[in-house]
């Protein structure tokens, strides 16, 4: 049980189990407050055994159950009057984060005797009402806080996103190639949301914009001053067929997914011999040289293992070509002829019989008809088609296609002044990828800043993503580029040399990138991501 002691008489914490009650009483808890509705996880200890083992211990217990940014108000008159009479109050939840802000809200009316001149901000928390909305958790939503947070420490900012586990995504491929164990990549949301800011765990249903206000799937509306747009998009598994059906069996798996990457390098090792397939779907995608990268580290540990004269190794891509920046095409296509591996373009998967180690690709002859070619496998390693995110596909946000629809330099929404966007949700042309979001949230920060302010906005984003190519292990292409494939190194030539395979890169993927990402990115350091002045 971990207490975070807010005053000589109030104290909070996560949830407790029966055990926790004696701690509570040997520390002279008279009152103890539940905030956690009951049935929020199948783990939870019930409201109703957590009294009962109070009442043994003289504990008043009381049930002000409320879920993130859905605070009744009565809760503050309720738990002002408890601290009133002078009594050690304890109060909990999942996290203590929404007793620590009933007792912040109840702070803010006890220092005015009249509600009617407590400061709005303050107040505003318990009418769902925020600052600054961030919709999505992960890499973008998080970052964006904490560079907002460095900006305007007094911001009253909220971030929706339902998700239990935060994941660096780009460690799966290294985890495929066995070079990170998939473990690190996963931490708890709850200790990544930077302090001060509300982690509403609802997910979004809609948006109502002209009216500055998102609808959540529990039914309540969350109201804000600025939105900033960043839940990622969908990976759609489903698209082909037969695929979810034996994904992480029957040698099909994928680097996509937390717990399909380390079955991805149980499969490579295993193979001596056969045919090993490797997919690409159409774009847009996550990182476009992530499919690639699953064969170049599975084919390395077979050529250095003797094996790749006994496997047939072959890239299916839906595209034409092996990687859209065509200033990195030499490295990477010696790499496919290093491994011996078959380039088939404008191939699209469309059917896997895992069972029966078979798959489907569909092209189109000369004539333009439709072309089904079957083939058998012994692993397939398989990137999902991905779209947009059906909330945001169905809002008044979206531009034709589903994706979020934003100015490709302000990051700004092109109809509503006041909604940013970040990530693989929106409609810019810029690779999808890790290294983008990082650039993209200072530039929003910036700007968001700015228009509360009422300044001109004064940063712009180039387009600028990375993609590093893992061709052996050891040995990285790191492609660095913007809108229109503008080449954009960090780095002077004489220090990396972007177009060929180097060291220093894999030294950079491989150490750097991941304390960068936890400690530097996450926590509103935005090193090396400084934005550009319009």
């Amino acid at each position: 049980m971990n207490i975070t002691q807010l005053s000589n008489k109030v104290s909070v914490s996560g949830q407790l189990t029966s055990n926790d009650i004696s701690q509570l009483a040997d520390m002279g808890i008279e009152i103890l407050i539940c905030n956690r509705p009951d049935g929020e996880a199948a783990d939870q200890t019930s409201y109703n055994d957590i009294e009962t083992v109070a009442k043994g211990f003289n504990i008043e217990c009381i049930y002000l159950p409320f879920t993130m940014g859905n605070m009744d108000k009565r809760y503050i008159r309720e738990f002002l009057k408890y601290q009133n009479a002078g009594k050690n109050i304890h109060a909990y939840c999942r996290t203590g984060r929404r007793s620590a802000h009933l007792w912040e809200e109840a702070q803010s009316q006890a220092n005015d005797s009249s509600a009617s001149k407590v400061d709005n901000k303050r107040s505003n928390i318990a009418s769902e009402r925020f600052d600054v909305l961030i919709v999505g958790g992960g890499s973008g939503g998080i970052a964006m806080a904490s560079s907002l947070l460095k900006r305007q420490p007094k911001l009253l900012i909220a971030i929706v996103d339902p998700a239990q586990y935060h994941f660096y995504q780009p460690g799966w491929t290294m985890v495929g190639g066995g070079v990170f164990d998939v473990k690190t990549t996963r931490r708890e949301t709850q200790d990544l949301i930077p302090d001060g800011v509300s982690w509403i765990q609802q997910s979004v249903e809609g948006f109502q914009p002209t009216e500055n206000k998102v609808q959540l799937d529990n039914g309540s509306h969350i109201y804000y001053q600025h939105l900033v747009i960043a839940p990622g998009l969908k990976l759609d598994w489903q698209a082909v067929e037969g695929l979810s059906e034996t994904l992480g069996k029957n040698g099909v798996t994928s680097n996509y997914r937390y717990d399909l990457a380390p079955y991805t390098w149980q499969l490579v090792t295993e193979l001596k011999q056969g045919k090993a397939i490797f997919t690409q779907p159409l774009m847009p995608i996550k990182c476009a040289g992530a499919p690639q990268k699953a064969l170049y580290l599975s084919a390395d540990h077979w050529f250095k293992n003797n094996l790749l004269n006994n496997i047939d190794i072959h890239f299916y891509n839906s595209g034409g070509v092996l990687f859209g920046v065509k200033d990195y095409l030499p490295a990477l296509e010696s790499y496919m002829q290093k491994y011996q591996a078959t380039l088939n373009f404008n191939q699209t998967l469309k059917k896997v019989d895992g069972e029966n180690k078979k798959a489907w690709f569909i092209s189109k002859d000369e004539e333009g008809n439709e072309v089904f070619n079957e083939t058998d496998f012994d692993m397939l390693h398989v990137c999902p088609p991905q779209v947009p995110l059906d909330f945001i596909k169905h809002s008044e946000l979206s531009d034709d296609k589903g994706w979020l629809e934003v100015d490709p330099n302000t990051l700004r929404h092109t109809r509503y002044d006041n909604i940013w966007g970040l990530g693989d949700t929106l409609n810019t042309p810029n690779a999808k990828t890790l290294a983008a979001v990082r650039k993209q949230v200072p530039v929003v920060a910036e700007n968001i800043t700015d228009s509360m302010n009422q300044r001109a906005m004064s940063a712009a984003y180039d387009g600028y993503g990375s993609c590093p190519l893992t061709v052996e292990r050891g040995k990285i292409v790191l492609a660095e580029f913007g809108y229109g494939g503008k080449l954009l190194p960090t780095f002077p030539s004489w220090i990396n040399n972007g177009l060929k395979p180097t060291k220093l890169a894999w030294f950079l993927k491989a150490r750097m990138l991941p304390v960068i990402y936890w400690q530097g990115m996450l926590k509103g350091h935005e090193w090396l991501a400084k934005p550009i002045k319009r």
